[in-house]
This record gives structure tokens, sequence and C-alpha cells, in this order.
């Protein structure tokens, strides 16, 4: 089991314990934040405070991830975030979701696919790009329609661009994924699965490692630090909270912005 990994390894490693008591500091600040989902009112609020900061301008933007679905405006946070990362690819890092992951999943086997994304907040994504996400029947053809129409409005360059979204990024003891990571597999060897969709029973377990692991998926009254994990999913799309944290060479602080709740 980890946990009794990692205490053997707490206790061979007087350094590893305190790695594990001390969250990371990094000489260039990086600031890492939680699941958008459509609230491009709120990521645009949050990106101008972090804009305030004395250290902006040298610091990384990662995004974990979950920028679609559920709230009003996900097509605006998409060209956000892409513009954004275009114009800086080596401040703006932006990691693939499991949302992202069903919407190029109804792009490449829309039969298969659509319904469970359109039924997880996709139709909202679908709005938001001018279309109606709302069939008589969510047969094979209408799915095949639908597909066909959104990959026409967000164009193949978006959607190649979502395609090519990293699931993991890490630097010294910082690792951000969408969905944590499994504290019994080293931070390089993580199941695709596991970055994008979590998994259940092995939360509370410690890396032996000293690595912290930055993520969202699940949601959390509060953003904050409990057992090598930073959790930053705050529920934007429906408290109207969206948080992050920034990392600097004082370890982490938090940032929430809010506004209204949605629907």
């Amino acid at each position: 089991m980890s946990w009794l990994r990692a205490i053997f390894l707490a206790k061979r490693s007087p350094r590893l314990a305190q790695l594990q008591a001390v969250p990371p500091c990094l000489d260039r600040p990086v600031c890492v934040i939680g699941d958008v989902h459509g609230r491009l009112d709120l990521l645009d609020r949050l990106l101008a405070e972090v804009a305030e900061r004395p250290e902006s301008r040298l610091a990384r933007i990662i995004l974990v991830g979950d920028m679609i679905d559920r709230g009003p405006d996900s097509a605006g946070v998409l060209a956000r975030v892409h513009a954004l990362q275009r114009a800086a690819p080596e401040r703006v890092i932006c990691l693939m979701g499991n949302h992202e992951r069903m919407l190029l999943d109804l792009l490449y086997s829309p039969a298969r696919h659509g319904p469970r994304w359109i039924a997880a907040g996709g139709s909202e994504t679908m709005t938001s790009f001018g279309l109606s996400p709302w069939v008589r029947r969510q047969d094979s053809e209408s799915m095949i329609g639908l597909a066909k129409d959104l990959r026409s409005a967000m164009t193949d360059e978006l959607v190649d661009w979502l395609a090519a979204l990293p699931l993991i990024w890490r630097e010294d003891r910082l690792a951000v994924s969408h969905a944590g990571a499994d504290p019994a597999h080293d931070i390089d060897k993580q199941a695709e699965k596991r970055l994008l969709w979590g998994a259940q029973g092995r939360e509370a377990d410690m890396r032996g490692d000293g690595v912290w692991v930055a993520h969202g998926h699940n949601i959390v009254p509060k953003a904050g630090v409990q057992r090598q994990k930073i959790t930053l999913d705050t529920g934007a799309w429906c408290s109207g909270r969206l948080s992050a944290v920034w990392v600097d060479v004082k370890g982490p602080s938090f940032i929430e912005v809010s506004g209204p709740k949605y629907p």
C-alpha cells in the first residue's frame, strides 16, 4: 500500500519526510487555475488580478482543464485561452480535462460518445457556439450531424489544439494534472484515465516521492492544501467562484474571484 511505502521511505530518509510536510516553492512563479467550465467572466477577472502582481510577467499560467461545458460561454473561454497560449506558448499552459476529452470523443466517434457528452454539459458548449444540441432522437445520424456542425463552428485549428493538450505538467516538486495522480505510481508514469478521471479509494494516501500535485476535477468548498495535494475546483460554473494557487519562493497562496451563480 502506498501509505506504508511512504512511512517506510520517510523513516529511511528524514529529507523525504520534510519534503512531504513542506509545500513546494518555485523561483519562477506559477499560477494554477482550477476548472473554468465556461465561466469566461470569472476567468477574465482572475487573469486581471494575476496581472496586478509584481511578478506577473515572469509567471507561468497553467489551467487544469475542464475549460468547457456546464457554464454559459465555453466558446469564449476556448477562444481566450487559445489566443493567450498562441501569444505566449512558454508562459501559458493548458492541460486536458475529462470534459475536453469527451468533446473530442464526440467529434471522433459521435454515435458512441455524443449522448454522454451532451448530458454532461456539452449542450451548453454547443449553445455557446451558436448551435442547438437538441434533436428529436439521439440516434447515430443525429449525433453525426451534431459533431459535423460543432467541428465546423470550432474550426479545425481549435480542434487540433485541444487534441494536442498535455495531460500533466511538472517542475521540481510541483506537478499539475486535471484529476490528480495515483500516489502508488511514479508521477511520470501515470495512466491517462487516472489523470483525466481520478480514482476512488486512494485519495487520502500520500506520495512517497515528495511531489505535490495541484488538480481540479473534484469540487471542494474552498481551494486548499491537504496531504501533498492542492485542490482547486470550487465549482465555478454553479458556485460563481473560480480559484487558483500562486506558487513562488514563499510557497503556495490562493486567489479566488467571484461573480453571479449560474444558471
